[in-house]
């Protein structure tokens, strides 16, 4: 019982790059459908990720790690320069208007929980069980930040997408930062 309540707030603490990714896109004109299929999406990868990192053990550990974060600090600040070129538009293209981009999203912020799942495995713990809990949790706080990102975009316009940019400037260091400590 007591790992369960390990694994929710491991899990919130995975959601929170989703949750907060989700709120710049949510401060766009996103599709209903795109609204339900991303939340999907990002459940899906956070169970996938880390069952496949417990299934891959040892041999990734080094080598995939050490890149995880350069990786996901690089896609978050070129989202923030692709959100910045695109800010004088009056269309925005910063929507999730193809599938790829939806499984982009998805990957960008669930690549911590294939870390986690090595860990999780490594220790012995159940990764069936802090996946099924992981997907719950980020399906709940990336819909969560798209209807917040709404809200914020309605209720204050422009200033919601210099909200979006300074979040994905804050997630980009935080992950290269933690790819040099």
């Amino acid at each position: 019982m007591s790992s369960i309540f390990l694994y929710f707030f491991m899990a919130v603490g995975l959601s929170m790059d989703a949750f907060s990714l989700a709120i710049v896109y949510g401060t766009n004109e996103i599709k209903k459908k795109q609204m339900i299929l991303l939340p999907i999406i990002v459940g899906i990868y956070h169970f996938v990720m880390p069952n496949l990192s417990g299934l891959l053990g040892r041999l990734f550990l080094l080598k995939f790690n050490s890149y995880a974060n350069l990786v996901a600090g690089i896609v978050f600040l070129v989202l923030m320069i692709e959100m910045i070129m695109s800010f004088s538009e009056s269309e925005s293209k910063y929507r999730l208007d193809r599938y790829l981009e939806l499984f982009l999203f998805g990957l960008a912020v669930s690549i911590d929980s294939f870390t986690v799942g090595l860990a999780l495995s490594l220790s012995n713990q159940n990764v069936v069980v802090a996946g099924l809990i992981f997907s719950i949790v980020s399906c709940l706080f990336t819909m969560a930040g798209l209807l917040l990102g709404k809200l914020l975009s309605q209720k204050v316009g422009v200033i919601s997408k210099v909200i979006g940019i300074i979040i994905l400037l804050i997630l980009s260091i935080k992950y290269i930062l933690a790819y040099f400590m």
